[in-house]
């Protein structure tokens, strides 16, 4: 009976033994730092891999993370301008290694102290500026708010990795008034545009049509100057050929040649417009005889 509850002792003693020992050592996971208190002060921290401490003395009190955390946070405020802007703030921080200590016991909620640094550098740009310079500075409201958490927050073992303004969403009445605005601008931008391209559109032509005509002109100059000098030559090759021709008599040739030259041509046309009045050859005495006394009374006048 005394070897049984001697075994017994034993074993109980061993099985303390294994459980003190084996609660003696702990892990710590990879980006993971543990804080470890001895009757509830703080002692050091751990890092990540197998650790020991002292047991039933030391405790793990708790495990930081040394992770990138992204906090989320939504900011509405009012420009100078009097607009109602919200602006979605994006804040990446993480623990810093060396400040495990501060990081876990400073601050009760480091989210909500991070929104209150946020607020307040916020408040502090945003009102001052318009609508316009709002979204022209994102990127500066972002470093500004960088600059004052870097600053607030290393005392609190937080580093600041980086701070993003995602967007700036004005009143839903405000943004639809900047797009009428803005279509407005680019309208009046295109008519300018279309006014100019149809001035240049008009000035070419009127320069086409300027330089067609001037063409045409000298074209029917050139017409009846050879004319002209054909209805010459004629005249005198038939002063040469008959010798005592009169003027009337060789005009009077002449206008029948070209009566039966332009009956010719009409004849020799499937469709024609053309309508002569007096059409016979008897016609032509009286066209020469016109033309003569025009040139006789234009010989008068002169006189």
């Amino acid at each position: 009976m005394e070897m049984i509850i001697g075994f017994g002792v034993l074993g109980f003693a061993g099985f303390l033994v294994l459980v003190l020992v084996l609660g003696a050592f702990f892990t710590v996971q990879t980006a993971e730092m543990a804080v470890i208190t001895r009757f509830g002060r703080y002692v050091r921290s751990a890092e990540a891999g197998l650790n020991w401490k002292i047991p039933l003395i030391e405790n793990v009190a708790g495990r930081m993370s040394l992770r990138v955390n992204q906090i989320a946070l939504t900011m509405e405020t009012k420009t100078k301008d009097n607009v109602f802007v919200t602006i979605p703030i994006s804040v990446q921080t993480r623990v810093s290694a060396e400040k495990v200590f501060s990081a876990f016991y400073s601050l009760s909620d480091p989210e909500a102290q991070i929104r209150a640094y946020v607020e307040q550098v916020v408040l502090g740009h945003v009102p001052g500026m318009t609508l316009d310079a709002v979204f022209a500075s994102q990127s500066s409201i972002a470093a500004a708010v960088k600059r004052e958490l870097d600053v607030d927050m290393a005392a609190f073992g937080y580093e600041i990795v980086n701070v993003l303004v995602t967007d700036i969403i004005p009143d839903a009445k405000v943004k639809s008034a900047m797009n009428d605005i803005n279509a407005a601008q680019r309208e009046q931008v295109a008519a300018a545009a279309r006014g100019e391209a149809e001035k240049i559109l008009v000035v070419k032509k009127a320069e086409a049509e300027a330089e067609s005509k001037a063409l045409q002109g000298q074209g029917i100059a050139n017409q009846r100057k050879a004319i002209i000098e054909g209805l010459r030559g004629s005249i005198e090759d038939f002063q040469k050929t008959l010798g005592d021709a009169s003027a009337k008599e060789v005009m009077q040739l002449v206008l029948v040649t070209q009566y039966f030259d332009t009956l010719k041509s009409i004849g020799e046309q499937n469709k024609t417009n053309t309508l002569f009045l007096s059409h016979a050859p008897s016609a032509v005495q009286n066209v020469t005889d016109q033309i003569l006394q025009a040139l006789v009374g234009a010989e008068k006048t002169k006189g």
